[in-house]
C-alpha cells in the first residue's frame, strides 16, 4: 500500500481517537455538572443560551466557592439569629411586609456571617448554588416575591409563601451551628439536667395568628 495512503489513514485514527477522546471529557463534565447543580444547570443554560458559555460559568462558581472559607454557625450566633428570627415571626402577623423585608436582610447577614462575601443577591444566591441547590432554590422563591412587592405586585399570601421559602435558608443554617444547635448556650434554662421548654406565641404562617407553640429547644422553630 502507498506509503501517502497509510499516513492518511493514521491521521484519521489518530484524530478519531482525539474526537473520541474530547467528547468522553465534555460528558464527564456535563454529567459532574448535571449531578451537581441539578435544576440550576438548565438555568443556566437557559440564560446563557450556549452550553460552553454556561458550564464555563458553572465552573468558575464552582472554583470561587472551593476558595472561600464557608463556617458553621458558633453557638453565640445561633442564639441571636434564633431570637431574632422569633421576632421577625412574631411581626408576621401584624405587618407581612415588614417582617419578610427583615427576613430578607437577616438571611443575608446570615450568609455573610458565615463567609459568604458581602454581595447583591444574584451573587449569594450563585455562591448557595454549589453546595446546597435545593435551599438555594427556595431562597430564590422567595427573593423573587420580594420583588414582585418591589413592584407593587405581591399579595398577602405571596408574603406568606416568602418566608417559607425564607425559613428553609434559615432551618439550614442554623442547623449546622456548632453543636448541631442544641447545646447548653440555646437549649434554655435547666433543672437537675432537665431542659424546661418554654412556651411561645408565635404566627404558623397558615393564618393561626393566635398558635401557641412550644419552643423546646430555642432554636427559634417552635413546635405545638
Amino acid at each position: 500500500m502507498n506509503e501517502n495512503i497509510l499516513l492518511v489513514i493514521f491521521a484519521i485514527i489518530v484524530l478519531l481517537i482525539a474526537v473520541g477522546i474530547w467528547m468522553t471529557i465534555n460528558k464527564r463534565r456535563t454529567d459532574h455538572l448535571r449531578d451537581r447543580f441539578g435544576d440550576e444547570y438548565d438555568r443556566t443554560l437557559d440564560n446563557a443560551g450556549d452550553r460552553t458559555k454556561a458550564e464555563r460559568a458553572l465552573e468558575e462558581r464552582e472554583e470561587r466557592v472551593n476558595a472561600l472559607k464557608i463556617r458553621r454557625l458558633t453557638a453565640d450566633e445561633h442564639t441571636r439569629f434564633a431570637t431574632e428570627w422569633r421576632d421577625v415571626k412574631s411581626v408576621f402577623v401584624d405587618s407581612p411586609v415588614e417582617a419578610v423585608l427583615h427576613a430578607d436582610r437577616m438571611l443575608a447577614n446570615m450568609m455573610k456571617t458565615v463567609g459568604y462575601p458581602m454581595a447583591d443577591f444574584d451573587r449569594r444566591y450563585e455562591d448557595l448554588t454549589v453546595n446546597h441547590g435545593d435551599v438555594a432554590r427556595h431562597y430564590r422563591e422567595g427573593h423573587a416575591i420580594v420583588d414582585r412587592h418591589n413592584a407593587g405586585s405581591a399579595s398577602t399570601e405571596d408574603m406568606r409563601q416568602a418566608m417559607k421559602h425564607y425559613e428553609a435558608l434559615f432551618d439550614h443554617l442554623v442547623a449546622d451551628a456548632e453543636g448541631g444547635g442544641l447545646d447548653a448556650a440555646t437549649a434554655g434554662p435547666t433543672t437537675t439536667g432537665t431542659t424546661t421548654a418554654s412556651t411561645t406565641r408565635a404566627t404558623d404562617l397558615d393564618g393561626d395568628a393566635d398558635a401557641v407553640r412550644r419552643d423546646t429547644d430555642g432554636d427559634g422553630r417552635a413546635t405545638i
